[in-house]
C-alpha cells in the first residue's frame, strides 16, 4: 500500500495511491488501522505534502562502510545519530533552498523508516511491529558548516533540508533494495541496502534505547558514498527499489 499525505480543499488528508493516479481518502494511518472514507480524487488535483509530519527525524551517520571511508571516519561500535527538526521537512517536488552564506551544500540519498506506533526500548526483532512503512529521504547537509562547527546540528537543520516522499510504502522488502541517486540525470550514488552496517530494524531498536519514537517519526538509515555538492537549478532524484523516487530541485534563496 502507498500512503500519501496531501492538501485538498483546504484540508490536510491521507490517502492510498491507486493505479491510474487515483487517490482513495483514508483516516490517519497513525491512529490505528486506517479507515476508508469513501472519497477519492485524482492525484493531479491534490497538492502533495511530505508523507508524514514527524515530531523529529532521527538520522544515522556512517552506516555504509564506503561512506565511512569517504568521510575518513573510524569504525564505530554503535550507530551514530543526529536529529533533524520537523521544520526541515519538505515534500517531493518542493525546492531545496541554497543559502548563499553557508558554503557547500550536499545531497545524501537515504532509505527512511516511518514509525507507526510509539516505541521505547524495543529490540531489533520487535521493531517491525512498530514500523508503518518506508519512504525516501534526502539528508541535505551544509558541508562547509559541518566541518567548521565540528558537530552536525546546524549543518543538518536548516529549513528545507529534509525532503522526503513521495509516499509511505507499507509492504516493501528493503533488506536488499537498490538505492540510486541521480543529479541532473547522472548517477552519483549507487548501492544496495544490504550493504548497511546496521539494518533498519537494528536502527529503530538503537534509537528507541535513548528516545521515545512517536507515531509519524522518521528514522533515516544513512547514505552511501558518492555524496556531493548541489548547485542552483540542480535536480536530485533518489530512488529506492520498491519504495519510490524522491525528486527535488535546488534553488538559490535570496
Amino acid at each position: 500500500m502507498k500512503i500519501i499525505r496531501f492538501f485538498y480543499k483546504d484540508e490536510i488528508r491521507f490517502g492510498v495511491l491507486k493505479d491510474g493516479g487515483l487517490v482513495d481518502f483514508i483516516s490517519s494511518p497513525f491512529e490505528g488501522e486506517p479507515v476508508k472514507l469513501g472519497l477519492s480524487a485524482a492525484l493531479k488535483d491534490v497538492r502533495l505534502l511530505a508523507p508524514t509530519a514527524p515530531s523529529k527525524v532521527v538520522a544515522a551517520g556512517l552506516n555504509y562502510t564506503d561512506h565511512k571511508v569517504e568521510m575518513k571516519e573510524e569504525d564505530k561500535k554503535e550507530p551514530v545519530f543526529f536529529i533533524k527538526p520537523s521544520t526541515s521537512v519538505i515534500a517531493y517536488g518542493d525546492d531545496v533552498p541554497l543559502y548563499p552564506w553557508v558554503g557547500r551544500t550536499d545531497y545524501e540519498g537515504e532509505l527512511a523508516v516511518v514509525i507507526g506506533k510509539s516505541c521505547r526500548n524495543v529490540t531489533a526483532s520487535e521493531a517491525k511491529d512498530f514500523i508503518l512503512g518506508f519512504t525516501v529521504l534526502n539528508d541535505v547537509t551544509a558541508r562547509t558548516l559541518q566541518k567548521a562547527d565540528g558537530q552536525w546540528t546546524r549543518a543538518k537543520s536548516f529549513d528545507g533540508y529534509c525532503p522526503m516522499g513521495p509516499y509511505i510504502v507499507t509492504d516493501a522488502d528493503v533488506s536488499d533494495a537498490e538505492l540510486t541517486t541521480r543529479k541532473n540525470g547522472a548517477v552519483v550514488q549507487k548501492t544496495r541496502t544490504s550493504n548497511m552496517i546496521w539494518n533498519v530494524y537494528e536502527m529503530v531498536a538503537a534509537v528507541s534505547r535513548f528516545t521515545t519514537l512517536l507515531p509519524g517519526d522518521v528514522v533515516s538509515t544513512g547514505t552511501p558514498s558518492g555524496i556531493g555538492e548541489a548547485f542552483d537549478g540542480d535536480v536530485v532524484e533518489i530512488t529506492v527499489e520498491g519504495v519510490g523516487t524522491l525528486k527535488n530541485t535546488y534553488r538559490l534563496k535570496e
